[in-house]
């Protein structure tokens, strides 16, 4: 299987039918082998799920071992929307061959991501046609809460989870992407991991791990 994205993938074991799956965003100037080590605790709690984990579409200018969704050397919002816009359209393409390879709906795909990749999947899950299982993200944020409001379409649930001393992502952008899902009376549900910066410990990958088993079917 070829996608417009270089992954990694990680299919379910004994050749088992593949029912849903779960793709895997990156934060920036990280790629898909970092992100799929999520799978190593959540693959044998889902025996018909196939992981996949594409690189960033752009190789990242401050880490060029590693991938963006959107370059972040600039701080003009404007820029950021619009770098950001690039990768959605990038996105949605990758996730229509996954759709047709493996003969899924958009209800059998959670979609999750850690930092940059946490809000690439919000504004994904949230302006597609049909809603996603569900949406995991650890250590984001809402990029733009206004155009995200002008092109909402549907209510995909979402768990959010943010270390509490986080110095990258400060854990306030969570309780303000709380406070957006509420306003719009989408099912959400947030963590905030005490003691935790910006990384993605057990406890959050057991706390997201059982929200999936719950919206997965």
């Amino acid at each position: 299987m070829t996608f417009c994205l270089d992954s990694t993938i990680i299919k379910p074991d004994d050749n088992a039918e593949v029912k849903n799956a779960i793709i895997l965003l990156h934060g920036y100037g990280g790629d898909g082998e970092d992100i799929s080590m999520l799978s190593l605790n959540w693959k044998r709690h889902l025996p018909n799920t196939i992981f996949i984990c594409p690189n960033g579409h752009e190789k990242c200018l401050i880490n060029p071992l590693g991938f963006q969704w959107f370059d972040l050397t600039k701080e003009d919002p404007q820029y950021i929307l619009e770098e950001s816009l690039k990768a959605e359209k990038k996105l949605n393409e990758f996730i229509e061959e996954v759709k047709s390879e493996f003969n899924l709906e958009n209800n059998k795909i959670c979609l999750s991501g850690f930092s940059q990749g946490c809000m690439m999947s919000i504004n994904i899950g949230l302006t597609s046609s049909e809603k996603y299982s569900c949406i995991v993200g650890f250590s984001g944020k809402i990029i733009n809460i206004e155009n995200l409001s002008s092109r909402k379409k549907v209510s995909t649930n979402t768990l959010l989870i943010h270390g509490e001393v986080d110095q990258v992502v400060s854990p306030n952008f969570m309780l303000e992407a709380k406070d957006f899902f509420i306003r719009n009376n989408i099912e959400i549900e947030t963590h905030l991991i005490k003691n935790c910066d910006h990384h993605i410990p057990i406890e959050a990958s057991s706390i997201a791990l059982n929200y999936i088993l719950k919206k997965i079917n």
